[in-house]
């Protein structure tokens, strides 16, 4: 493994327990066993560094959802998605998200650009392969997976405020089932 992979391995891990937004080169550097001037190197600057980190999120965000082979209908696949969001050791990789979706909305040019829609898209894409052909294409199979959608990043947001699990997984079983 290159050192920038290495290094973007340790950062990730890093802000998946720290948080991205307010990260600190100095600090993070520092927690990773590097220098600044090695981030900055390899990163360009901290915002190559932050969009890096966020473009590894995406990715094992796809990868996870590529290794969830869509159940027999939306139904299934979003309890499938349900019980791995709702899993206590993905919690560092969901605060990521939580936060790099939430800088996405307010910051439309820098580093977040772009992260929030394309996560939509992604999950989007993903429900729809649950769907039967017939249903997938049509604007209700959209409205249908939008929706799941929703409920399953709402609970997910629920989840991390509180953790909650029985009674965020009740909730999304009720409306699910």
């Amino acid at each position: 493994m290159d050192r920038r992979t290495q290094l973007l391995d340790l950062a990730y891990a890093y802000v998946g327990e720290h948080g991205i937004a307010d990260v600190s080169l100095r600090p993070l550097a520092a927690a990773i066993g590097s220098s600044p001037r090695v981030l900055l190197f390899l990163f360009g600057t901290k915002d190559g560094l932050i969009r890096a980190l966020l473009a590894k999120a995406r990715a094992d965000e796809v990868e996870l959802l590529d290794r969830l082979s869509p159940a027999a209908g939306l139904t299934p696949a979003a309890l499938t998605i349900w019980d791995w969001l709702s899993d206590p050791s993905h919690r560092p990789v969901l605060r990521l998200w939580v936060e790099g979706y939430g800088r996405s909305l307010l910051d439309t040019t820098g580093p977040w650009a772009g992260f929030a829609s394309s996560t939509v898209t992604d999950w989007l894409e993903y429900l729809a392969r649950s769907q039967p052909v017939g249903e997938r294409d049509t604007p209700a199979g959209l409205t249908r997976r939008t929706a799941v959608l929703a409920l399953l990043r709402g609970a997910t947001i629920d989840l991390l405020a509180t953790g909650d699990v029985a009674r965020t997984t009740a909730a999304v079983r009720s409306v699910l089932t």
